[in-house]
């Protein structure tokens, strides 16, 4: 028996017929279900208690579903099988549509887990107190709330200083999370599977400011010269806090990756081109 834990999206208009398909499935496949526990009475099944005894979690909504499962299952080393209901499903291996050969596929052990690198973000008190700390699959970001006003932030790795930033914010992402928000600040885009801290700046007010990539043994870690009140923490474009004067925000490589499902025949740069629209104009002819 495959023991499969399940995170969904309820606002999703098809997850309720997922839901019914993977019912319908589990029995012949040889799937015992959990479900978390927002999930649990929409599904009609069992709460999910302890993610460490899991084979596998199924995540049902988007990229923000499959991100949420990561920390659901944090810090232990549970594949992740991501069903995309939603637009983009940049993370996730299959749509709605394909859900019941990908159970198909999972349950004769057809598919790869590909190990990704993670993030252990903390935030640490102006007398050096962990006050918060998170898991990141994508990335930490530290930036200005509504105040249309550039933060001074000085970013170090190893405790030397890489330089002072004049900008808007500053994301520390994970090979993973490159095609994330660190993208649409201009960061590069990283293939998953390395193991890199990637720190971009978000408008910098300099062009002598621009991404760094660094390798996955160091801790970055960013604090702001006279932080006004308004300067937060996200994690993942999720969860997160604000961040005090005198605070300091740590990042380093975590200690167990996140294991994410794909199938043979699937590839990073097919997953580009199709949802991304990697390669313009000259792709987008190719295809006419």
């Amino acid at each position: 028996m495959i023991r499969l834990g399940v995170v969904g999206h309820l606002g999703y208009t098809d997850l309720p017929a997922v839901l019914e398909t993977l019912r319908r499935l589990a029995p012949a496949l040889g799937l015992s279900l959990s479900y978390e526990p927002e999930l649990a009475t929409a599904a009609g099944g069992d709460a999910l208690d302890d993610p460490s005894q899991l084979d596998a979690l199924l995540t049902l909504g988007g990229d923000g579903t499959l991100l949420r499962g990561a920390r659901t299952i944090a810090p232990h080393q549970v594949p992740i099988l991501g069903v995309n209901l939603g637009r983009l499903g940049f993370l996730t291996c299959c749509n709605a549509d394909q859900l019941e050969n990908a159970l198909m596929r999972f349950a004769r052990r057809d598919y790869l887990a590909e190990s990704r690198m993670a993030l252990e973000a903390r935030v640490l008190t102006a007398h050096g107190v962990e006050r918060k700390k998170w898991i990141a699959l994508n990335d930490v970001v530290l930036h200005k709330g509504g105040f249309a006003r550039v933060v001074n932030m000085r970013v170090a790795a190893n405790g030397e200083t890489i330089a002072g930033y004049a900008a808007d914010g500053v994301v520390l992402s994970t090979p993973t999370g490159s095609t994330a928000y660190s993208l649409s600040a201009g960061g590069p885009v990283v293939f998953p599977t390395l193991e890199t801290i990637v720190v971009t700046p978000v408008s910098p007010h300099t062009l002598a400011i621009r991404t760094v990539i660094l390798p996955s043994s160091v801790e970055v870690s960013l604090q702001a010269d006279g932080a006004p009140g308004e300067l937060m923490v996200t994690v993942d474009g999720q969860v997160g806090t604000i961040f005090g004067p005198g605070e300091t925000l740590c990042a380093r490589r975590a200690t167990n990756g996140v294991l994410i499902i794909r199938f043979p025949g699937t590839s990073f740069f097919t997953t580009l081109r199709q949802k991304l629209g990697w390669g313009g104009l000259i792709e987008r002819d190719a295809s006419t």
